[in-house]
């Protein structure tokens, strides 16, 4: 939703909220605590919670922050499990994304670990154009093999890959996936990937292959990084993979019938 220009309104986003909360994901990224200025849709995150019905979920509620003014709020509320932070290997990108170079990102990042362990909250850790980036910044896969350990060091309890602008291959999935994961065995690692509909499918089946549990899905596969200043590739959609896991025989613990009311909802939402 953030990077919707019409902002929808609170009651419409719980009501959303609320039936995603219903189908049995294992998280759930529900909204930010950002500056308004910078994203103005996810202004209302804190009055959101109060709103949520969790009375018969599971789902791990996941709130994205940028700093640690964010997470402090984030970690006031005991109805969120994971802070999610998003650290670019991309100098260029981690200052348009949160206004700080990545020398500072990681000092930063060392007291969101702690506000986490006091506060009992999960640490969720984005690497940010982890396949790559448009910004002619140095990258190879030994950065990231770099980032993955420090991230590791810092108590990350998650670390996602992320294609942030859709640029990855399948193989660099598999491969990146694969190094990044016998880095360490204390870290749940996943992907966060950004495809078009011709090749989200590779990805998510390169992905699989190499062993990941943990892909991140958007309804109708809508979204996109606002910060990358880039055409917008969206994210994955959801049902992919969904159907993808459904022909590998592999099971998600879903209510089917609820996510395709959620997925009717959000074309509403998205579109209107």
């Amino acid at each position: 939703m953030q990077g919707l220009s019409d902002f929808i309104p609170t009651d419409k986003k719980v009501e959303y909220l609320d039936k995603l909360l219903q189908v049995g994901f294992d998280t759930l990224d529900f909204g930010s605590f950002v500056s308004p200025k910078a994203v103005p849709q996810m202004k209302d995150t804190a009055n959101i919670v109060s709103k949520l019905d969790l009375s018969n979920s599971k789902t791990k509620l996941l709130a994205i922050i940028a700093n640690l003014r964010g997470a402090k709020e984030a970690s006031s509320f005991e109805q969120i499990q994971y802070l999610g932070y998003p650290m670019s290997i991309s100098e260029t990108f981690q200052q348009k994304n949160t206004n700080m170079s990545i020398v500072d990102s990681l000092g930063e990042l060392v007291g969101i670990g702690e506000i986490c362990q006091q506060q009992g909250k999960g640490l969720v850790v984005y690497i940010s154009m982890a396949f790559g980036n448009p910004y002619g910044d140095q990258y190879n896969a030994k950065i990231v093999t770099q980032f993955a350990d420090v991230l590791a060091t810092l108590g990350a309890s998650v670390s996602s890959l992320a294609d942030t602008v859709g640029i990855a291959t399948p193989n660099e999935i598999k491969d990146l996936f694969i190094a990044v994961k016998e880095m360490s065995d204390k870290v749940e690692w996943g992907v966060h990937l950004h495809a078009t509909d011709e090749n989200a499918n590779a990805k998510i089946e390169a992905a699989l292959a190499a062993g990941c549990k943990r892909i991140d899905g958007a309804i109708l596969g809508f979204g996109g990084c606002p910060m990358a200043d880039n055409k917008l590739v969206g994210n994955i959609n959801t049902r992919k993979i969904l159907e993808i896991a459904n022909k590998q025989n592999l099971s998600t613990g879903l209510d089917i019938n609820t996510f395709n009311e959620a997925e009717l909802m959000a074309s509403s939402i998205f579109n209107g």
